[in-house]
């Protein structure tokens, strides 16, 4: 008899169970390390910065402060002007012995000059007097101080000093008249309408208010520019 062939057939029920497949690993999901960023803190509003009260400074800083940063600067004025001064000898002698009360008094032009002069620069000076009896030491230092003159007078001083007053105008830009006599006043006037400024140098006590007033300028003229004869 021929043999059987075996059934190499599996049952049915013994059939190969097939492997599930197996589903791929899932790999897991990085993570997200990074931080998230904090959201940026909103900008402050600047704070006003506190003001501190001032400390009040003494006075005495004060003034040390002002003179060391702001040092005062005088102005620097340069005086152009050319000045005459014309002297009534006789009228200026006798205020003075009226004012001093004493006889032998004279006037001090080394002093008296420089003060009407103001530093400005002197043309000429003529001291004009009435007779013959004029001090040669006066007029000896008039001239070496002052280049001045002195100039007698036939009778009273004002008509010559009138006279050349309007000759030297031309020439400066102010006449200083020494006398008080209101005698003057019309060439004080003149002179003026011309452009120059006319002085009034005398004695208060002895001076005519109308030729004070009619003057660009008075100096009052007092016995401390004055010296007694021994």
């Amino acid at each position: 008899m021929a043999k059987s062939r075996r059934n190499t057939r599996k049952p049915a029920n013994q059939a190969e169970q097939k492997e599930p497949a197996k589903e791929p690993a899932k790999t897991p999901k990085k993570r997200n390390t990074r931080k998230k960023s904090a959201p940026a803190p909103k900008p402050e509003p600047p704070k006003e910065p506190v003001k501190e009260p001032k400390k009040e400074a003494p006075k005495e800083a004060l003034k040390k402060e002002a003179v060391l940063t702001t040092p005062e600067e005088k102005p620097v004025v340069i005086l152009d002007q050319s000045v005459a001064i014309l002297i009534d000898g006789n009228n200026i002698e006798m205020s003075l012995h009226s004012v001093s009360g004493k006889k032998g008094a004279m006037i001090n032009f080394d002093k008296l000059v420089p003060a009407l002069l103001m530093n400005r620069a002197l043309s000429r000076l003529i001291y004009f007097r009435e007779g013959k009896s004029i001090s040669q030491k006066l007029a000896e230092r008039l001239q070496k101080l002052f280049h001045g003159s002195v100039v007698p007078c036939y009778k009273s001083a004002d008509i010559p000093l009138t006279i050349k007053a309007v000759q030297v105008a031309s020439k400066v830009d102010t006449i200083i008249i020494l006398s008080g006599d209101a005698d003057y006043v019309e060439l004080v006037r003149h002179l003026k309408h011309d452009g120059i400024r006319v002085e009034i140098a005398a004695f208060p006590e002895t001076t005519a208010d109308v030729l004070r007033s009619e003057s660009d300028f008075f100096f009052p003229i007092s016995v401390d520019y004055s010296f007694v004869l021994k």
